[in-house]
């Protein structure tokens, strides 16, 4: 086995910006090929890892010096407020941006293309369950991930919004440490505050 061709669980979340559970539950389901080492370990081969990327519209790992980009999508601008700020403690860098509602976040997406969007449900006008349909029905966004915020954490919404296309529906008030572990901030050790 050459070690540059095979990849941990935890490299291969790094790779895809997911937590390794997640990814452990893609080769448990038979969605993710993996091989097992004699001590029982999972190993997924670097090719197989990149097209599977791709089959599943996968954002890839962003360039050493590249950053994730955010939108965060709230009609309230102190939760807005708040996430950027809880944000920027992982890396006062990071690329983030924020929408009030779902036309502007139409806008901001096209403008500045963002790999991961937090975004409210219930909002004015165009709510988060209309803006993650035109998100994931749009070849050219459908990668986008999709994380779901809601003060409605009801077995409906959440049920619905999933079918959307959100990768996750957290509840209100944030679990910081949830939210953390969603986006893989956990996993994604480049991105920990150095300073």
């Amino acid at each position: 086995m050459d070690d540059k061709q095979f990849l941990t669980p935890t490299e291969v979340a790094k790779l895809l910006l997911v937590s390794p559970i997640t990814v452990r539950q893609w080769a448990q389901k038979g969605m993710l090929q993996a091989q097992m080492t004699p001590g029982g370990h999972r190993r997924f081969e670097l090719d197989v890892v990149k097209q599977f990327a791709k089959q599943k519209g996968l954002q890839a790992t962003f360039p050493a010096t590249d950053k994730p980009r955010f939108l965060i999508v709230d009609d309230d601008k102190q939760v807005n407020s708040f996430l950027v700020e809880l944000l920027k403690t992982k890396d006062e860098n990071l690329e983030i941006e924020t929408a009030f509602d779902g036309f502007e976040a139409g806008m901001k997406i096209q403008k500045i293309k963002p790999d991961i969007i937090l975004m409210d449900l219930m909002m004015p006008g165009m709510d988060g369950f209309e803006v993650c349909r035109m998100i994931k029905n749009n070849p050219d966004t459908a990668h986008i991930r999709l994380i779901a915020m809601t003060g409605y954490h009801s077995a409906d919404n959440i049920q619905k919004i999933m079918a959307a296309g959100a990768e996750k529906c957290i509840a209100k008030p944030i679990d910081v440490i949830q939210l953390f572990s969603v986006i893989g901030f956990d996993s994604m050790s480049q991105y920990a505050n150095a300073s």
